[in-house]
Order: structure tokens, then C-alpha cells, then sequence
């Protein structure tokens, strides 16, 4: 199996190989992934990052890449140039995204022919983020989104994950395996102490009253009270915070 790298600017992960098959999660620009199956439209495979696997549209990916930067805005738009001018596209590379630097022209990076981003909107590859906060409340108001994770939107386990992913530190995709790796975790790290866990939901404690999270019941990333938030979500649902 050799490595393939993602190089729309995202794509839906499915359960199956069926376009009317539950979306699980999304790969972005850059990401590294192997192929373990395929068929005329779709192909199965599993993310490098994570270990994720689902299946994905058939394309032609690319089998060499070397990213030199990321993206460390909630999304960066792709221009095109003509002549001296940069002109917007209606696309857009999105939080997390590797890129491979071709060229630098005035403030904008060619990542790929003919496409530019620009150079405010990366960051070295290896570039490390302490602060998970300032990451988390980069997609504050985001919309909820089912297997969302990028500012066009988002899920619960997505918006702790990304912290992570940025940083090229393995946390995984999903709520009922970053709790049971949240567990394994012997010593008492900051984000484990912060994580607050409910059957099938995530939020991250960012101080003693307010929590963050995407969540569903009010369709978008959002802060809100620690304590209403554990009422809310028992009284809607009898579902209690679970103790690491």
C-alpha cells in the first residue's frame, strides 16, 4: 500500500462506498493516507494521522508530496494570477491544511500550479501552537455539522481533535475513542484535566464556569456556563458527564 496525499481542498469520508451513505468525517488538503481498496467511484482508505478509515471519491491523488507550511487560519482563500494581479476563486484551504511551497510572489505562497494562498495565512510546517484555546475559539460560531472539521463545519470530537492535528500530535477522531485514550493517559497532562465527556459528546473546559463545544441542539460552535450546560444536556437527554 503507498502513500496518497489529499489534494482537493476537503472531502467527505464515508461509512460506504454510496453517496447516500452517513458521512463519518473529512480529509483535508495535504493529508497522507493509504488505500486499502477501490472500485470505479469510490476508494477505502485510512488516514495516516489517525488511522481513520471510510471510504472516499476516486480521484487522481497525489503519491509525492512534501509540505513545507500549513494553514493556521479557520480558512484561507485560493487565488489565481493574471499577469500582476491575484484574483479570488470561490474556493478555500482550510485550518490544519500541509501544503508544498512552489514559489513566493509579493505576499502570496503557489502552493500548486496556478493556485496561491496567502503567505499571512501559514505557518511553517513543524510550527507548534500552545495555546488550545486560542485554536478552539478560532471556530467559535461555526456551524454543527455531522463529521464536520473545518470552519465550513464542525463536530464535537472534530473541534478537540484539531488542536492536535495542527500540532501533528495523534488524538483520535471520535468521542468513544478519545475517551478511552483520555483514560490510557497515565500522567496528569492539562487538556486530559479539561476534557469534559458525555456518552457520544466532548467539550473542553476553558476555565471554572465556561466550557466550549460544538454542539448540536444549538447547531454551532458556542461558550456556555459549565453548570447549565451538565443540566441542560441531562435534562434534554438523562445523560451525565463521565468521569476519566
Amino acid at each position: 500500500m503507498k502513500n496518497n496525499f489529499y489534494n482537493k481542498p476537503i472531502g467527505n469520508i464515508n461509512l460506504r462506498p454510496s453517496y447516500n451513505s452517513e458521512v463519518i468525517s473529512q480529509i483535508l488538503y495535504g493529508e497522507k493516507f493509504k488505500i486499502l481498496s477501490k472500485n470505479k467511484e469510490w476508494i477505502k482508505i485510512r488516514t495516516e494521522y489517525d488511522n481513520y478509515t471510510g471510504f472516499i471519491k476516486r480521484y487522481k491523488f497525489l503519491r509525492k508530496f512534501k509540505p513545507t507550511n500549513k494553514i493556521c487560519r479557520p480558512r484561507s482563500r485560493v487565488f489565481r494570477k493574471k499577469g500582476d494581479k491575484f484574483i479570488k476563486t470561490k474556493n478555500f484551504l482550510y485550518f490544519g491544511s500541509r501544503i508544498s511551497v512552489i514559489t513566493k510572489k509579493k505576499e502570496f505562497f503557489e502552493y500548486e500550479k496556478r493556485k496561491w494562498v496567502k503567505i499571512v495565512d501559514t505557518k511553517k510546517v513543524d510550527h507548534f501552537e500552545k495555546n488550545l484555546t486560542k485554536i478552539l475559539k478560532l471556530f467559535l460560531n461555526t456551524k454543527y455539522l455531522w463529521g464536520g472539521k473545518s470552519s465550513k463545519g464542525i463536530d464535537c470530537s472534530a473541534l478537540i481533535q484539531i488542536f492536535f492535528f495542527y500540532n501533528r500530535i495523534f488524538f483520535p477522531r471520535d468521542t468513544k475513542d478519545q475517551l478511552r485514550y483520555c483514560r490510557s493517559i497515565t500522567d496528569k497532562k492539562n487538556f486530559k484535566k479539561n476534557i469534559i465527556f458525555w456518552k457520544g459528546h466532548v467539550a473542553y473546559r476553558l476555565n471554572k464556569k465556561n466550557l466550549i463545544h460544538a454542539y448540536g441542539p444549538k447547531k454551532k460552535v458556542l461558550i456556555m456556563n459549565i453548570k447549565k450546560t451538565i443540566n441542560r444536556i441531562f435534562k434534554d437527554t438523562k445523560l451525565k458527564p463521565i468521569n476519566l
